[in-house]
């Protein structure tokens, strides 16, 4: 195990690899097709008034790929519901459900890059996470070809065995990895904080004119002036500002702009945060992802939870070993829950000094009308990799659950600076 270099990994609490292997290098996603995503859905029926269909894109950002196909049908856009959302530069699979349209509108959308096939019905619209997985086939070209296949086999073994399961870098935003910090004030109650945040915040991964207006506005505070040099492409932006410019310091109605799945988004993202932090601190303090301490939270494979203790932990160690639980962590929301041990007690002290508690969650829960109760999340990703290696390029195809990372894998092999990866 060794530690991240890169200021990026480090603020978002990605502070560790589980593999003290040399890096690879290399370039992802050097063209979509490095990067091919195919999501295994659920079984799904005949029957409902929710017509299920599988999207088929390439280089489309979800949230924009939905609204043009809501456009072309000519319904809203949150009509559409789906299980898991995809990456953007990457050809990727998925079930999408679509509320009281026919398959003969459905099969007449024309959009480049992006198919559309009716596959099935529903009673109910898809919901964030109900699906069993993703397959991933990805390339990484242009790697260090030193040592590279022996590398490559030591990682492999290592995320056969188990990595620190970290939320991804797109988890907090691609270009600008804000939305945790942009979640922090919501739950703070900061809503002037939140807004001037998401739309001054100038990041070094977007271009250059869109830091500019970024940081002028910071600067100035200056809603009209914003108004007028924001580039339209900035359809959120210019959404806050617009509510701004009519209704002077209303920033929870600025934040209300935003699409309620991106709202929601910004908290979730903090909680996406208080876990990758929460876990670095574990690794600082000399444990393992599987070795359990007493307080420890045990997920086993059928859903059922238990607490490891001084009186069970042999038995703990015995069904870790044979694969039936992982060790897991609770990310804290609305819900009580109880502080058994010390994971408890570091995700407790993490939101103490930012002066978040249970009843942050439940008014952020009220303001963007989603429910954070709270999730069991396991500390260690482990899959089979099959792994291939051809002159400097590397193929990598896994599956993972839903949630689980695919650039967490990639991370392991590359090392590379993380805007890199994305």
């Amino acid at each position: 195990m060794m530690q991240s270099p890169y200021p990026l990994e480090v603020e978002l609490g990605m502070r560790y690899y589980g593999s003290d292997t040399p890096p690879i290098g290399g370039r992802l996603r050097a063209e979509p097709e490095d990067f091919i995503v195919e999501e295994i859905p659920r079984e799904y029926g005949d029957a409902g008034s929710h017509l299920l269909v599988r999207l088929t894109k390439k280089n489309w950002e979800l949230q924009r790929a939905v609204k043009e196909i809501a456009k072309r049908l000519g319904i809203s856009h949150r009509r559409i519901g789906w299980a898991g959302t995809k990456d953007k530069n990457a050809v990727t699979s998925q079930i999408i459900s679509i509320y009281n349209v026919t398959p003969e509108a459905v099969e007449a959308v024309r959009l480049t890059d992006i198919t559309l096939t009716v596959v099935g019905r529903a009673p109910e619209p898809l919901a964030l996470g109900a699906l069993e997985g993703n397959r991933f086939a990805i390339v990484i070209r242009d790697c260090d070809r030193t040592c590279l296949a022996e590398r490559v086999e030591r990682v492999t073994g290592t995320v056969a065995e188990g990595i620190p399961n970290y939320y991804g870098v797109q988890r907090f935003g691609v270009a600008r990895p804000v939305t945790h910090r942009v979640g922090e004030h919501i739950l703070q109650g900061d809503y002037a904080g939140a807004v001037t945040l998401y739309v001054g915040a100038a990041c070094p991964g977007e271009a250059e004119a869109a830091q500019r207006v970024r940081s002028r506005f910071t600067e100035t505070g200056d809603v009209h002036e914003a108004l007028a040099t924001y580039p339209v492409q900035m359809t959120y932006e210019r959404a806050m500002l617009h509510h701004l410019a009519a209704h002077p310091d209303d920033y929870a109605g600025a934040l209300q702009q935003l699409p309620p799945k991106l709202l929601s988004l910004l908290v979730s993202a903090f909680q996406s945060y208080l876990f990758n932090c929460a876990l670095s601190r574990r690794l600082d303090e000399g444990h393992t992802l599987s070795d359990p301490i007493p307080g420890d939270r045990l997920l086993f494979a059928n859903g059922r939870e238990d607490i490891a203790t001084e009186r069970n932990l042999r038995t703990a160690v015995q069904h870790l070993s044979r694969g039936r639980c992982r060790i897991a962590l609770f990310i804290p929301g609305a819900e009580p829950a109880a502080v058994h041990g010390r994971m408890d007690e570091i995700l407790q002290e993490i939101l103490a000094r930012r002066e978040i508690n249970r009843e942050s969650f439940k008014e952020a829960s009220r303001f963007v009308q989603m429910r954070y109760s709270g999730a069991l999340r396991p500390i260690a990703l482990s899959t089979e990799v099959d792994a291939g290696v051809s002159d400097d390029t590397v193929t990598l195809r896994f599956t993972l659950p839903p949630g689980h990372y695919a650039t967490t894998v990639c991370r392991e092999y590359m090392k590379a600076e993380p805007l890199r990866m994305i």
